[in-house]
């Protein structure tokens, strides 16, 4: 399309978030299986399951409201905006936000299903039944009621290689083409990324094209600097985070072996992979004779353009040098209804970073990293039948979502942010008010 203008973008985004509604559960599981379910107590919200309990209900879902009140709340469904955990009102607000397609991380598992793993060493067989259950649940109800509008994601259980591929093959079946995993499964007591019980995994997403996606904080978390840092410095280092992890998937043997195998860095930006893989290529051309590490011919940053996909939300550096990172696995991420969210403004957001590049970008070139690249790696139709590209644009989505009201809601003395007005927030302030929530 010639001439590209903001309003006649189509953009999808490959990392969002959806807090689980109480009641999503009921028709996926009998009555007999120990499952998950909402409490209440002291105006806080709960999962329980057996023995473990997981409060933060919507950690973080703070769009919607004025900044000066977010946090790292909240913890009741009372206190986010709706579009957080109902699918309808989801899609209202991708239209007023002109986005047209979404893959949404869970939050009760965790990004990569944590809290299956944690519940499958006192009894796998109920933890695969519920998990099993939540994949039917985020196919089933929130994807297909719009099934043009979302990608599917599943959780696959990390503790049994085998029943990873039992899950994958039955996830696939239902139209599902990606899964989460540990950016660093060792990092999450797991076995390391180069152990051999992997191989089936490795495999199976060979031969069915499915997409690994790891989210930032599912293996490597991004450390705090000291409790008495501004957070700040934690929010500004936390996608450059999984920069350790993408290090170590490049030196991936699997890599060799597997040519459709991919993976995603999800939420971890890309303003810093030039450099990551600059460092790379030289550590393989000065080290190499003696670490002995191959890479069957290839430069270690051609082994990362061929497997691994990276997103953005706004990155001007990583735009002007989107040709070193690769041009074909760049995609855009919106993060609703997470703080880095830009709602309902992403658009205009996207175009700036855009417009940012010396001599600008093709057209084609915004083709690919708006949409095109996303429907291409995660074999995406919805834009066909959703009746064409005209309809998908940003103009049109938010034609069609006029009527939504994106007016801020104030929350102050409701949903405690757990510091002082006015007090330069600390870790120590946010793992606090953390600890509160979960009643410590």
């Amino acid at each position: 399309m010639p001439d590209m203008q903001m309003e006649n973008m189509v953009i999808a985004s490959v990392d969002d978030h959806i807090v689980e509604p109480p009641d999503m559960f009921q028709g996926h599981l009998p009555a007999d299986v120990v499952q998950p379910h909402i409490v209440e107590e002291d105006g806080k919200q709960a999962w329980i399951w057996d023995d473990i309990v997981t409060v933060n209900i919507g950690l973080n879902a703070v769009v919607g409201r004025p900044k000066n009140e977010w946090g790292m709340e909240p913890a009741h469904f009372d206190q986010m905006r709706r579009a957080a955990f109902d699918v309808d009102a989801r899609v209202d607000d991708m239209n007023v936000n002109g986005i047209f397609a979404s893959l949404c991380f869970g939050t009760f598992p965790g990004f990569a299903g944590k809290i299956f793993t944690q519940r499958a060493e006192k009894e796998p067989s109920n933890a695969y039944r519920v998990l099993q259950a939540y994949n039917d649940w985020h196919i089933d109800s929130w994807c297909a009621k719009h099934p043009t509008r979302f990608i599917p994601l599943a959780t696959v259980p990390h503790w049994d290689a085998n029943l990873i591929v039992e899950e994958v093959r039955r996830v696939h079946a239902k139209g599902c083409n990606a899964i989460t995993f540990p950016d660093n499964p060792a990092a999450a007591g797991l076995a390391s990324l180069h152990d051999e019980s992997w191989e089936p995994m490795w495999k199976i997403c060979d031969e069915l094209g499915i997409i690994i996606n790891c989210h930032i904080g599912t293996g490597y978390s991004p450390p705090y600097p000291s409790m008495k840092s501004p957070i700040d410095a934690w929010i500004t280092g936390m996608p450059i985070s999984i920069a350790n992890s993408a290090a170590d998937w490049i030196t991936l043997d699997a890599f060799q072996r597997y040519p459709n195998l991919k993976m995603a860095l999800s939420e971890g930006g890309i303003g810093w992979i030039p450099y990551l893989l600059e460092r790379a290529d030289f550590t393989n051309a000065h080290h190499g004779a003696w670490t002995n590490k191959s890479y069957a011919g290839k430069k270690p940053s051609e082994v990362f353009r061929e497997h691994v996909i990276t997103c953005f939300i706004e990155d001007d550096v990583g735009l002007a040098n989107r040709h070193l990172i690769g041009v074909d696995n760049i995609c855009l991420e919106v993060d609703y209804p997470h703080s880095d969210c830009t709602w309902p403004h992403t658009p205009e957001g996207v175009w700036r970073s855009l417009e940012s590049v010396p001599g600008g970008i093709p057209d084609d070139e915004i083709e690919k990293i708006t949409h095109q690249n996303t429907f291409r790696l995660y074999r995406f139709d919805g834009l066909e039948k959703a009746g064409g590209r005209e309809k998908c644009t940003v103009a049109a989505l938010r034609e069609l979502g006029a009527d939504v009201d994106t007016r801020e809601v104030s929350l102050a003395g409701i949903a405690p942010r757990g510091h002082a007005p006015g007090k330069v927030v600390t870790s120590e302030d946010i793992l606090g008010a953390m600890a509160a929530q979960r009643g410590e």
